[in-house]
C-alpha cells in the first residue's frame, strides 16, 4: 500500500511564499518517496477562516500546476472528533480547564520557547460547572517521547514540561489545532508529514496523544527550513504577509513566482525563471 503525504493549509488569508515553499517540499517528498497526496484544509479556527480563502486555496494550487490524489476538510468532521473525544472521556484523560488567559499568564511558568507550561491547575477539582466558560485539555503523560526528523535528527523531548496538558476543545466549542490535527492523520492514514522547522516543537506532543488515541507508530517526519521576510520574520497571515493571490492578479507568471522563492529559499543562486516540474525536482534533490 502507498504511503500517504498531506499539504493542510489553514483558510484564515490567502496563501504566500511560506505555503508555496511547503507545498513544493510536500510534493516533490512525493515524488521522491512515491506517496499520495492528501489536501486537508484546516478550518478549525471557524472565527478566522473564510469560504473564499478556502476557494483560493483550490484556485491557487490548481494555477501553479499542483494535482493531489484526495482532499477534506475540518469542519465537515465534527463526528470523527467526537468519537476521539469519547475515546479520551473512557481513558479518564479529559477534563474542564476555567483558568482565564490572565490566570494561564501570571500562574504557569514558560518554556525555553516562550511557551505557558500549565501545571494542572483545574484537573483536580472537584466540582465541575459545565455553564462556566472552559476549555477541555488532555492529561499529557510524563514521559520521553523519542522521534526522528529526516533533517534535523532524533529528538527526545517531555511534553508534559514543554508544554504541559494542552487544550483540545476551546471555550467557543471549537477543536484545537493540536487536537484535530493528530485525529485528521490517523483517520487520513498520513505516513509522512513535511512541514515547516516552525511547527518542529509540536510534534512530540502529537506523537504522545497519537499514541494515546492508538496509533502504535508516528509518521515520519521532515520539518524544512522557512524562508522570512525582511526583519527576518517568517511570513505570516496575521502579519500581513504579501499573497501570492496578489502576484496572480498582476499578471505575473507561475514560472517567474515559483523562481524568484527558490532563490530565496536557497535552492538556487540567482533568479532563473522556473516550472513547477523543475522546481519540484529541485526541492526533491535537496531532500535527504
Amino acid at each position: 500500500m502507498a504511503g500517504i503525504i498531506r499539504f493542510a493549509p489553514s483558510p484564515t488569508g490567502y496563501l504566500h511564499e511560506g505555503h508555496l515553499l511547503s507545498a513544493l517540499y510536500v510534493w516533490a517528498a512525493a515524488k521522491k518517496w512515491n506517496l499520495k497526496i492528501h489536501l486537508r484544509i484546516e478550518d478549525h479556527d471557524q472565527g478566522r477562516a473564510r469560504p473564499e480563502y478556502i476557494q483560493s486555496i483550490f484556485e491557487d494550487l490548481s494555477w501553479f500546476g499542483f494535482k493531489w490524489d484526495s482532499q477534506s476538510i475540518q469542519s465537515a468532521r465534527n463526528d470523527i472528533y467526537t468519537a476521539a473525544l469519547e475515546k479520551l472521556k473512557r481513558q479518564n484523560l479529559v477534563y474542564p480547564c476555567y483558568c482565564s488567559r490572565r490566570q494561564l499568564e501570571e500562574e504557569n511558568p514558560k518554556s525555553e520557547t516562550g511557551e505557558i507550561v500549565y501545571q494542572g491547575k483545574c484537573r483536580t477539582l472537584n466540582e465541575i460547572a459545565s455553564d462556566v466558560p472552559h476549555n477541555l485539555r488532555v492529561v499529557v503523560p510524563d514521559k520521553i517521547i523519542h522521534w526522528h526528523d529526516l533533517r534535523m535528527g532524533d529528538f527526545d523531548e517531555n511534553p508534559k514540561i514543554q508544554c504541559g496538558d494542552f487544550p483540545i476543545k476551546d471555550r467557543d466549542g471549537q477543536w484545537t489545532y493540536q487536537f484535530a490535527v493528530c485525529v485528521d492523520d490517523i483517520e487520513d492514514g498520513i505516513t509522512h508529514v513535511v512541514r515547516g522547522e516552525d511547527i518542529r516543537s509540536s510534534t512530540a506532543r502529537q506523537v504522545a496523544l497519537m499514541q494515546i488515541l492508538g496509533r502504535r507508530e508516528p509518521p515520519i517526519y521532515l520539518h524544512h527550513a522557512l524562508i522570512v521576510d525582511a526583519s527576518g520574520k517568517k511570513l505570516s497571515k496575521r502579519e500581513k504577509a504579501h499573497s501570492l493571490r496578489q502576484d496572480i492578479d498582476a499578471g505575473i507568471s507561475p514560472e517567474e513566482i515559483l523562481g524568484k522563492l527558490c532563490q530565496k529559499a536557497g535552492l538556487q543562486d540567482s533568479f532563473v525563471q522556473i516550472s513547477l516540474q523543475n522546481a519540484i525536482n529541485l526541492v526533491a534533490a535537496s531532500i535527504p
